[in-house]
């Protein structure tokens, strides 16, 4: 484990570090095409893969996203498969079976393949939190493949909501019709809201694989809006360092 947890409000929080690496040939694209308008340097762009472990007071684990998944992954076009997401958790003190609510910001499959393992959920006892919007747009491999064998366990939210006590959720479309962060206190896990620091900076530069790329930079530049005012600090999914400071 790479990183090491921040408590926040009475909740732990750990940035597990799923898998390192730049993308895959399949979707690949310089910087300054991938960012345009952003003036970033052509050079290749590693990702970070991070998921979060929340352990609250009363000992309640709750996962936010759950990387990219074995070899068999959707996301093996594209991504280092496999994610190490499991054993990251071992080094925790946590197995699946302990936890007791997965949210997923979001189905792409960087984030929601490693739901599912051998065709059942992964987390056999846990709530999977995913926005009724994301639900309604998905389709395809992603139904089948992950959303399928969640269907017993899904939790569908409609916007804003609390899902376990001190743990909310708030939509955040554009990224995908239904992309939500996860807020603690202080702390908002933010999924793909935000991509690449450039984006702090400034928050209009788009993303070329934003569903909605208008809609994505008017939700990025009001939510960072906010949170900055509140001094927020950020889990991101994709940035070298898990943690910052706004």
């Amino acid at each position: 484990m790479p990183h090491h947890p921040k408590t926040v409000s009475g909740v732990e929080v750990t940035p597990l570090c799923d898998a390192v690496g730049p993308m895959g040939e399949a979707i690949r694209r310089p910087l300054p095409e991938m960012f345009p308008g952003s003036a970033l340097p052509d050079e290749p762009w590693v990702l970070h893969f991070h998921c979060y472990l929340l352990r609250d007071r009363a000992g309640r684990l709750t996962l936010v996203d759950t990387g990219i998944g074995g070899t068999d992954s959707l996301a093996s076009s594209w991504a280092p498969v496999p994610g190490t997401l499991t054993g990251e958790l071992a080094a925790a003190g946590v197995a699946p079976a302990d936890v007791d609510t997965v949210i997923l910001t979001h189905l792409h499959s960087d984030h929601a393949s490693g739901a599912v393992s051998d065709g059942r959920p992964l987390f056999e006892n846990a709530r999977y939190v995913v926005q009724q919007a994301e639900l309604d747009a998905a389709d395809g491999l992603l139904a089948d493949r992950v959303l399928t064998p969640l269907k017993g366990q899904l939790l569908a939210v409609d916007g804003d909501a609390e899902v376990t006590p001190g743990v909310r959720v708030h939509l955040t479309p554009g990224h995908t019709p239904g992309h939500q962060i996860a807020r603690v206190g202080e702390l908002a896990v933010t999924g793909d809201l935000v991509l690449h620091p450039v984006q702090l900076d400034d928050p209009a530069v788009r993303y070329v694989y934003d569903d909605d790329q208008e809609r994505a930079a008017a939700t990025r530049a009001a939510v960072l809006g906010e949170l900055r005012a509140a001094h927020a600090l950020l889990a991101t999914a994709h940035f070298a360092e898990p943690f910052v400071r706004l």
